[in-house]
């Protein structure tokens, strides 16, 4: 307990302890039950006499905002316990308030959501990320009071240019890597190296929900259609465009299905040709469930063209906030003047994952992910084919952490997304959901990473008889 007195007050010095005190236990600040400070520490603590501190506390036992203890001590009474404290805003009361605010911010009706950010909570390494925290910190200890290197710890950024060389088929070394805090970290540090206001296209019918941070980064956004049932973007529709740069996900786009082999090499072509960027964004290209696991496209590139994006967010836990790049070497010269703008996660954390990767456990790991996402994804189609029978059609190529519905209804999808709201479940459309041809069969998109299976059944159930009024007879 701190008690401190204000250098302006006034008055005898056991007077302005016993305000202080008495002030303190009226507004709640100080609970109810709990120990005051020894005469000797407050002494020592105040650098008072100890004829002060026990004048003062005299007044509080004899005014009842104190009661003794036999060999024990003071222990504060609270004349209003239980009641609500005048401050609400003190450590003491963050409890109440905590759980007060998280009552408000749930809907009234319990909410099923299948959102395309959450992952599979019961499935994290708590045991194993612990021991690598703790060993990681006996390790380091000699380096705990020093700053670390702004682009990222060089033992983990070692760790991840040997993890996407063998598992996503890119070529990079540790040199080429920027460990960050995220996604709008990256985009915010890309922002500067291209230069504001670059032209960056976005795929139109993607679900990607970047748009927001690159236009916060003061790029300027070029929806890019595509060509063909699938929006293919090709060659030609590129040459014609004034873009700069080109943001993809190529390994998991809307439909699950990843990038067509020769639209990588038209892609990377026209990267070389144009002198621009493709901004590879492989968010969960680690997650495929059947056949062999498609390489990066950075690992095609051979004319430094492509800048990859990868994240822990959804491999492992959001709440890490780390991210990382890989770089093509002209981009890395250039930040060698910009490290400024560099916000690096914590030493500690980067530390344990660099252990986590070391021991194994790191591609244990993603292949225990597989199999729970491969059931999870199971799980959700069977579910929709017993509550939505031909009512829906899943595209999924079995990859990443969502699938694509398209629905025989008669409405946009922004009607089918509010009538599921309106039943208590949330369900996701693409970001540009004005764009022609979009009337015909509407889309939408549910996640499965986060949700548990009695859920997922549950809310398919719903969904079935919230559509019920807009299916196509």
């Amino acid at each position: 307990m701190d008690i401190t007195l204000h250098p302006n007050d006034t008055g005898a010095l056991y007077l302005q302890l016993y305000k202080r005190i008495k002030s303190l236990i009226q507004d709640g600040i100080v609970q109810n039950g709990t120990k005051l400070p020894s005469v000797r520490t407050l002494c020592k603590q105040l650098g008072v006499s100890k004829t002060t501190v026990e004048t003062a506390y005299q007044m509080l036992l004899e005014e009842g905002y104190a009661a003794s203890k036999p060999r024990s001590g003071l222990y504060v009474i609270h004349h209003h316990y239980g009641q609500h404290p005048r401050v609400s805003s003190s450590p003491q009361n963050s409890e109440p308030a905590r759980q007060q605010y998280e009552q408000d911010a749930k809907p009234q009706d319990a909410v099923i959501d299948f959102s395309l950010l959450t992952v599979d909570g019961e499935s994290f390494p708590l045991r194993l990320w612990r021991s690598a925290l703790a060993d990681s910190l006996a390790a380091n200890s000699r380096f705990i009071h020093e700053y670390g290197d702004p682009k990222g710890e060089y033992s983990l950024r070692e760790q991840l240019a040997r993890y996407l060389t063998n598992s996503r088929g890119a070529v990079c070394t540790a040199e080429q890597i920027v460990v960050g805090t995220g996604i709008s970290n990256s985009i915010h540090v890309l922002s500067r190296l291209l230069g504001e206001g670059l032209a960056v296209g976005v795929e139109a019918y993607g679900i990607a929900q970047v748009r927001t941070i690159f236009e916060q980064n003061q790029l300027q956004l070029i929806p890019i259609q595509g060509e063909g049932d699938h929006h293919e973007l090709t060659f030609e529709q590129l040459e014609r465009s004034t873009l700069q740069a080109l943001y993809l996900t190529p390994s998991h786009r809307p439909a699950g299905s990843p990038l067509p082999y020769k639209t990588r090499q038209q892609l990377l072509q026209w990267a070389q040709a144009s002198g621009s960027y493709i901004i590879e964004d492989d968010y969960d290209g680690e997650f495929r469930y059947y056949g062999k696991t498609i390489p990066s496209l950075q690992g095609m590139d051979c004319h430094d063209s492509v800048i990859y994006l990868g994240t822990f967010s959804k491999s492992f836990t959001p709440a890490l906030r780390m991210s990382y790049m890989v770089l093509p070497p002209k981009l890395m010269e250039k930040l060698n003047d910009l490290t400024h703008i560099l916000t690096c996660p914590s030493r500690i954390d980067q530390w344990a994952m660099e252990l986590f990767m070391e021991k194994g456990h790191w591609y244990r790991h993603i292949r225990k992910m597989r199999q729970v996402y491969r059931r999870k994804h199971e799980w959700l189609i069977a579910c929709i084919e017993r509550c939505l029978p031909g009512k829906a059609q899943v595209t999924s190529d079995h990859a990443g952490l969502h699938i694509e519905l398209t629905l025989e209804a008669s409405c946009r999808p922004e009607r089918l997304i509010e009538l599921a709201a309106a039943a208590g479940v949330r369900v996701y459309g693409l970001q540009s959901p004005d764009l022609p041809g979009l009337n015909d069969k509407p889309k939408l998109y549910l996640g499965f990473g986060g949700i548990t299976d009695s859920d997922m059944s549950h809310g398919i159930q719903l969904l079935s008889e919230a559509w019920t009024p807009v299916w196509r007879h």
